[in-house]
């Protein structure tokens, strides 16, 4: 059985040269418009704007976790195309900030699902759970708690050997991925639905007679929609593949088996790092604020989604 294990797991840590182009093809295009556009919108963020609102803070959070995992690509690049040489500390310094980061962009993007749920749902509570200093505090918190993670991983792992990095080399399965699955993704991916699926019954069950108004909750509409088919999208096969591969690996599974497995995981996360982008066009280009203090973009005829629109729409769901 070990011989079969360790047969296994040297075929599987090596990816078919197909795949290998493949991934150049897809994460060089992807390292390089996440920057530019992660960059673009953290200049506007930051620089431009005057006025620190819920929208603001959680944006340039989820703009900082963005870029911390889009700094680990070109490492994750450099890895598939040979045994990791750049040390043990390095390797699991750069894994801790790639799934660390993918969680903090997890629960900032469920933050702000919840953020605009309290805004349209219950417009009355706004003053007394919203505000830029608790969207700040809350940020903080998960800002704490990923740098703890780090620090704890670093620690325990720093005599780990790599062989190769981002990949798992060994045949046992990882029994806390179970919880980052549930806790990490599952719990999200709950909230997210539950909130965008009030605010959108919310705003369907009303009768909206005037032309604009109406446009308006149609803007709203798909942008909630947009943002939750793109979390789906990107994080449900991941997370799929990681507990498929868990159940493989805990069966003790055919090496074959194990191969397609292995492949279905580096697939979906391609999906996964791909929300990096994605981030940029669902909530940072289309956050009015984004275009008004933006001289890049002042003259493009676009209607983005502001704070005035989740107003509307709050007056209406609260309408008798």
């Amino acid at each position: 059985m070990n011989i079969k294990k360790m047969n296994c797991t040297s075929s599987s840590i090596k990816l078919d040269e197909a795949y290998q182009i493949f991934k150049l093809i897809i994460y060089i295009p992807l390292f390089l418009f996440g920057i530019i556009c992660n960059s673009v919108a953290f200049w506007v963020f930051c620089c431009k704007l005057k006025t620190w609102t819920e929208t603001r803070v959680y944006m340039t959070n989820l703009i900082i976790s963005d870029c911390c995992l889009l700094f680990t690509l070109p490492f994750r690049i450099y890895s598939y195309k040979r045994e990791w040489d750049l040390g043990n500390k390095l390797c699991t310094a750069l894994l801790s900030i790639y799934f660390g980061n993918m969680y903090m962009s997890i629960f900032i993007i469920t933050f702000i699902a919840i953020d605009r749920y309290i805004a349209i749902k219950h417009p009355l509570k706004t003053k007394n759970w919203r505000s830029p200093l608790k969207a700040a505090v809350t940020c903080g918190f998960l800002w704490i708690l990923l740098i703890s993670f780090l620090i704890y991983t670093v620690l325990t792992y720093k005599n780990f050997q790599h062989t190769f990095c981002f990949q798992k080399t060994n045949t046992n399965p990882f029994h806390l991925i179970l919880i980052f699955i549930v806790i990490g993704f599952l719990v999200p991916l709950v909230i997210q639905s539950f909130c965008s699926i009030q605010i959108i019954r919310c705003l369907k069950n009303k009768e909206i007679w005037d032309l604009h108004e109406k446009r308006t909750i149609k803007k709203v509409i798909w942008i909630v929609s947009a943002n939750l088919a793109v979390f789906i999208i990107c994080f449900l096969p991941v997370h799929v593949a990681y507990l498929v591969r868990y159940v493989i690996e805990t069966i003790d599974a055919a090496c074959s088996l194990r191969l397609k497995v292995h492949r279905f995981v580096h697939v979906a996360t391609y999906l996964a790092n791909a929300n990096c982008f994605l981030d940029a066009i669902c909530y940072y280009f289309v956050a009015k604020e984004f275009w008004e203090a933006s001289p890049l973009f002042s003259k493009v005829r676009f209607t983005p989604f502001s704070q005035d629109d989740q107003y509307k729409g709050s007056q209406l769901c609260t309408q008798k």
